[in-house]
């Protein structure tokens, strides 16, 4: 995939699980909390794949 797949994917994953945190905090739902936050995670990952590929030249 491309630079910028990978930075929209890693954008929509990081505000979904900063939304799933937030609500997590808000209900004491702890379960919900470590999922935003694996989800979050993920989506830094894939935007810091993204600039990797656009530095390697593989621009969509």
């Amino acid at each position: 995939m491309g630079e910028l797949t990978e930075k929209l994917k890693g954008n929509a994953n990081e505000a979904i699980g900063e939304t799933k945190e937030s609500i997590g905090r808000a209900t004491d739902n702890e379960s919900l909390i470590v999922k935003g936050d694996a989800q979050e995670k993920k989506g830094e990952a894939q935007q810091f794949k993204g600039e990797v590929e656009g530095a390697l030249g593989n621009d969509v």
